[in-house]
């Protein structure tokens, strides 16, 4: 990584290998599990637990408490991992973990392939603000019906739930075509499931308001070339300080095609 384009893609790179990591885990683990016997680690991003460590995710455990109206300390224990990352660092599970991400990922680089276009238009029209409804409706919904609703129709975790299926019992659930709405959509507008409806992403962007790690700008380098808003998966301009706020989620691709490296990451 000597070469100056190799440079400049190091976090896109850095992400997708990440994000590879993180899939080939919930791909591999059920087979583990399955063939070999081995639990040390066992689930997936829903629920994950690694020899007595047991990580929650967030919506799920509040989903959890709510419906069975009862506060189960390992559980608590459980989605102190997930809440810390969230705290420090953001968004980070959406960009840098998350299989729907990875999927994403691999369907940006095909779209490329094909339509030899370095970016896609950002071509959705609707606000901002509705992944906090969307955050908002599903913990009402939630309440009304009585039942964790994200627990089973989580994208994310249907993913892994998918692959646990396949691999245990050779058939996929009906709700796995839910994964595919979402792809579409991706391809219809970059990231608009993660970017408006993914109540998850919007728990995790609140906690992460405050964040330890935060993208900034040097006004003195900054060329106002806009190269930075082209390239957000989730159509933020970086060059407006939009990446100080709760809709970033640090994956970095603005500070990879930034020619006068007036971005960068701060502590």
């Amino acid at each position: 990584m000597t070469s100056r384009s190799a440079k400049k893609a190091f976090y896109g790179r850095f992400r997708l290998f990440c994000l590879a990591t993180a899939f080939c885990l919930i791909l591999v683990v059920p087979a583990l599990n399955k063939y070999l016997h081995f639990s040390f680690i066992q689930g997936w991003f829903q629920s994950l637990s690694i020899g007595h460590l047991w990580f929650v995710s967030p919506l799920e455990g509040i989903e959890s408490i709510l419906t069975s109206k009862t506060i189960y300390a390992p559980l608590l224990v459980g989605m102190l991992g997930p809440v810390l990352l969230a705290l420090l660092l953001g968004r980070v599970f959406c960009s840098w973990i998350c299989p729907i991400s990875f999927l994403s990922e691999l369907l940006d680089r095909f779209i490329r392939l094909v339509t030899r276009k370095r970016f896609r238009k950002q071509a959705s029209p609707l606000p901002r603000k509705l992944i906090w409804f969307a955050l908002l409706g599903e913990v009402i919904i939630t309440l009304i019906i009585g039942a964790p609703i994200f627990v089973f129709l989580s994208p994310p975790g249907l993913v892994g739930r998918e692959i646990m299926m396949a691999t245990l019992f050779h058939t996929l659930a009906i709700e796995g075509i839910i994964v595919v709405i979402v792809l579409l959509l991706h391809m219809a507008s970059r990231r608009l499931f993660c970017r408006y409806l993914c109540p998850l992403g919007a728990l995790l962007g609140i906690l992460g308001i405050k964040r330890r790690l935060i993208i900034t700008k040097d006004p003195e380098k900054c060329v106002e070339c806009s190269l930075c808003k082209k390239a957000c998966p989730l159509g933020l301009d970086p060059a407006t300080g939009e990446t100080t706020s709760a809709y970033c989620w640090n994956c970095g691709e603005c500070i990879d095609i930034c020619k006068t490296r007036a971005l960068t990451f701060r502590w």
